[in-house]
């Protein structure tokens, strides 16, 4: 299985809620077993630059590979991309047991 977790920040006078609900989009491409969209809860004192995560669940790469080629997912990206920030993307296989 493969763990996708996106951090996305907004652009300063973007609504984070805005950025949120587009992102949700992306549940609609039936690729993953599990996916979210939550907002940061910033209670790291170190480090509150992040406002959204997007965390996905994947079978395996190719399932993930057929989640980025997806129409809604390019739909997606020009969307929130204009009111996004920073974004930092990491994909991590789950160790098994």
């Amino acid at each position: 299985m493969i763990r996708h977790i996106v951090f996305f920040s907004a652009k300063e006078g973007q609504d984070v809620q805005a950025v949120r609900s587009g992102l949700l989009a992306l549940a609609a491409i039936p690729h993953s077993s599990h996916f979210e969209v939550t907002v940061n809860t910033k209670v790291d004192p170190l480090c509150d630059a992040i406002d959204l995560v997007v965390y996905a669940e994947f079978a395996d790469a190719a399932a993930l590979a057929a989640y980025k080629a997806h129409p809604i997912y390019a739909e997606t990206t020009r969307k929130v991309r204009p009111m996004r920030e920073l974004r930092f993307s990491a994909d991590v296989v789950a160790e098994a047991g």
